[in-house]
This record gives structure tokens, C-alpha cells and sequence, in this order.
């Protein structure tokens, strides 16, 4: 049975008075001369037994753009219910600004199909979980990482495929198991074909989640060798589900935060990018950088 959620009247004030007073403009100087987009990015969202999905909801209240969902967004099962009951009170009022990728707790739903559904078109072709768009100079692609991704595999062979067809600058792609992460979970090996394709093409950022902690990574390899010109991983599992500790040091790793929740803010110029973490809690992480595309 499904616990419907609601807040309390003084957190849900506190809530809204945060979002109300926090600094998280991050747009830059007024006199930038490139065009820029604006996202934010989370994942491990939305439970009934936990009230931080409220206070990231209410954070992104405050933040215009795009919304790149990286999967379990409706915790336990992603059942209809729950995206009913424990999803749409906080977070729903985001979606059609949404664009989701699915994770494991959505397919403990078979197919994930409530998951489809509730997205609609936002999630791409009913079924299959990944699709790709572009958002100003940039080309974003949304993965599966439920469902075969070795090379070779039907999605595999789509990715280069799109790819090749959006030869962008700019390349943002976001699923939901990490290839690499300091977390509970770890890494996720399995992940490395579509790693080695996004890096061929040149792109710059992968997002994910799953494991319940922030973390940002040097770019590296799909081998995890730093260079250069590989990809800056985020993990953005801080969306407001039951937090994890990042219990190892995984190379590369820059900042890590497991101690509360928070959101990815990142500002797409036409040939480079801003990250910053925005914390629930006013201070509680001070991460933030630039990078240049490829």
C-alpha cells in the first residue's frame, strides 16, 4: 500500500522561503556573448517516506530551463500510484519541462510502463527509453541503462547513429547507472560501449544517478584514465529519496556530498559549459567549474 505524503504547513513554508531567498542565479555576467541554455539535473527522486523530494522541488521553483531526470523517479516500484501519490505532489508540476531517463526502480513495474505513460512524449518512443534532441548548440541524448548496452546492441548502434547524424560542438548525454561512482552501488562497467561511443563523437558530459549522493568527476576515459578530452561524469542521486554514503574514493573523483539533497545546475553556452551544485541546505556544498567543448 502506497503512503500518500503531504507536508506539514511550517516545512512546506520553510520550503517555500528558501526557494524564495536562495542565490542561484548562475546565468553569469549580463555581458556574455554567448547564447546560453539552462538545466538542471537530478535523479532518485520522489518516495512517500521522504520529504526531500519536496525541498529539491521547491529549489527548482526558482530555476528556469530544461529538467534532465536520471532515472528512479518514483520510488518503490514506479507503479501508476506512485507516480500519483509520491511523484506528481512535488515534482509534477515540472513535467511537461521534463525530460526523463528510466531507472531501475521504474522497471520493477513491468516494462516500466507507468513510467512511459505519465511522461508521454517527453520519455521518447513508448517502450524503448532513449532518444535524443537538440537544446541550443547542444545535443542531448538520454540512454537506457536498463536494457542492453553492450556493443552491438540495437542501442549501441543507435547512439552512433545519432551521433554521426548530429555532429553538434556541444554533446550532453544522461542515464541512470554510473559507470563511475564513489557510492553505495559503485561502478557499473556495463556501461563502458556507450561511454566509448560519446567519447568517440566528442562529447563532453554524462549524468546519472542511481547511487543516492552528488559526486563530480575529472574527464576521463571509459577506461577511467584521465585525459583531457574525455567526459566529466556527474552523479546527481541527491533528488530526495533515502540518502547513501559515498563509502569509496574512486579515481578521479573531485567533490563528493552525501550529507543532504540538492540539484545539478548547468548553464550550455554555444562552446562551453558551468556546473554548480545547489544544495538544499544554503552552503552545504560549494561545487562549481567550467569546461570547454570539444
Amino acid at each position: 500500500m502506497t503512503i500518500r505524503k503531504s507536508l506539514p504547513a511550517g516545512l512546506a513554508c520553510f520550503f517555500a522561503i528558501f526557494a524564495a531567498c536562495s542565490d542561484v542565479r548562475l546565468e553569469g555576467p549580463s555581458d556574455d556573448p554567448e547564447r546560453i541554455e539552462l538545466v538542471t539535473a537530478v535523479a532518485d527522486v520522489a518516495s512517500c517516506t521522504s520529504s526531500g523530494d519536496e525541498a529539491t522541488s521547491a529549489i527548482v521553483d526558482t530555476l528556469p530551463g530544461l529538467i534532465l531526470m536520471a532515472g528512479d523517479i518514483a520510488y518503490e516500484s514506479g507503479t501508476a500510484e506512485q507516480f500519483s501519490s509520491c511523484y506528481q505532489p512535488s515534482w509534477g508540476r515540472h513535467r511537461e519541462r521534463t525530460r526523463p531517463a528510466p531507472g531501475n526502480h521504474e522497471y520493477e513495474t513491468e516494462g516500466a510502463a507507468p513510467y512511459y505513460a505519465y511522461f508521454g512524449a517527453n520519455a521518447g518512443p513508448a517502450g524503448r527509453g532513449y532518444y535524443s534532441f537538440n537544446h541550443g548548440a547542444w545535443h542531448i541524448v538520454s540512454l537506457n541503462s536498463n536494457i542492453d548496452v553492450s556493443a552491438g546492441s540495437p542501442q549501441e548502434t543507435w547512439l552512433r547513429r545519432d551521433l554521426a547524424a548530429n555532429p553538434a560542438k556541444c554533446t550532453l548525454a544522461f542515464w541512470h547507472h554510473p559507470l563511475f561512482s564513489s557510492g553505495f552501488h559503485g561502478n557499473t562497467p556495463g556501461m563502458a560501449p556507450l561511454w566509448r561511443a560519446l567519447q568517440e563523437a566528442g562529447a563532453e558530459i554524462v549524468i546519472t544517478g542511481h547511487d543516492h549522493h552528488d559526486e563530480r568527476f575529472a574527464p576521463q576515459s571509459a577506461d577511467g584514465v584521465a585525459t583531457p578530452r574525455g567526459i566529466r561524469q556527474f552523479v546527481v542521486g541527491g533528488g530526495g529519496a533515502s540518502l547513501f554514503p559515498a563509502l569509496f574514493f574512486t579515481a578521479n573523483s573531485e567533490a563528493r556530498f552525501d550529507a543532504g539533497y540538492g540539484v545539478l545546475r548547468l548553464t550550455l553556452g554555444e562552446t562551453s559549459y558551468r556546473w554548480k551544485f545547489v544544495p538544499v541546505t544554503p552552503g552545504a556544498l560549494a561545487d562549481s567549474g567550467t569546461g570547454n567543448c570539444y
